[in-house]
């Protein structure tokens, strides 16, 4: 069994990735820390578990542990592994952007691989430290990486991509209150979101020579999780080419799945799966992607990235099915 120690247990990301460990078949949950609600039982708060799990939240570290996940906000990551963790033997995997980018991977000598298994998975078998993807980068490389990965993106790139009201977290602010979000909709941080330097990266990381633009402009959406990705570039060749390439390079990766279907997002919420249609429209190919922001965008695949670090099958714990009406 894999002993897992969770630090910040309280959110949106922790509560499915406490679902997801509960019911894992080699996960051992010891232990869910909280500063702020120690002796609270963890069904309490996510309340779908009361009855599957005894945990409590804790505010004792432990290091008898295997791996530890980091469930806080972005800055809080860096700021615990430096001042309080002081086991190198343990696994980490953090779920906030504070080592996602190349200058920031580095700690106590250590170096964090970023975690997305469809362009690193060697590499996150053999991490010690594994930086989670961002929702939103997930879903928008998971739609780029084939083309670039073949060196056809060779154009500015124009992304436009919704998600729910989940992405921002389970703290209410003035855009996530749900009379503000419902029956409403919006766009915000246009073409400097924080997420498009990962992906920049991750293009870059399989298409050395890549100088074009990727015009990112993100959404808020009226519904809870999800986000749906449209993507378009000049592309010169034939649709059936393109399937080609997105067929050939997710041919090992069981959890995207390149479809002829067009798409909608009740395909892959509550699943990590991501889905992945193309349209060609005279000189332009349009890559539809989908994800559920807060599994394959972030608890699924920590969990996925689990996985792969202790040599697991793949999809353990992650046979999840998605949830229609």
């Amino acid at each position: 069994m894999i002993k897992v120690g969770i630090i910040g247990g309280s959110g949106y990301t922790s509560g499915e990735l406490l679902r997801l460990l509960v019911n894992h078949p080699y996960a051992d949950i010891k232990y869910v820390y909280s500063s702020s609600i120690p002796g609270k039982a963890v069904g309490a708060v996510h309340q779908d578990l009361e009855g599957q799990t005894d945990l409590k939240f804790t505010d004792t570290l432990s290091t008898e542990i295997d791996v530890l996940f980091l469930c806080m906000g972005h800055g809080m990551s860096r700021n615990f592994l430096t001042d309080i963790w002081t086991d190198k033997n343990v696994r980490v995997i953090d779920l906030s952007r504070d080592f996602r980018l190349k200058n920031d991977t580095a700690l106590k000598g250590e170096n964090f691989v970023y975690g997305l298994p469809e362009l690193n998975k060697e590499k996150i078998k053999a991490a010690k430290y594994i930086a989670n993807p961002g929702c939103f980068a997930t879903a928008i490389e998971l739609g780029l990486l084939p083309l670039a990965h073949s060196g056809k993106l060779k154009n500015d790139v124009h992304v436009n991509a919704v998600t729910g009201a989940t992405g921002a977290g389970a703290s209410v602010s003035g855009t996530s209150h749900f009379p503000w979000r419902d029956n409403n909709f919006s766009s915000y941080k246009p073409f400097t979101h924080q997420h498009l330097d990962e992906i920049i990266e991750s293009v870059i990381q399989l298409q050395p020579g890549f100088g074009a633009q990727i015009n990112f402009i993100p959404n808020r959406g009226n519904f809870s999780r999800g986000i749906f990705a449209t993507i378009y570039s000049e592309f010169n060749g034939s649709l059936e080419d393109a399937y080609a390439i997105y067929d050939d390079y997710y041919a090992d990766h069981l959890f995207t799945i390149v479809s002829k279907n067009d798409l909608h997002l009740k395909q892959v919420v509550n699943t990590n799966n991501c889905k992945i249609h193309l349209h060609k429209h005279e000189n332009l190919l349009l890559i539809s992607s989908a994800i559920d922001n807060l599994l394959k965008g972030a608890s699924g695949q920590a969990v996925q990235n689990m996985n792969l670090m202790f040599d697991l099958n793949e999809e353990e714990g992650l046979r999840l099915k998605a949830t229609y009406f």
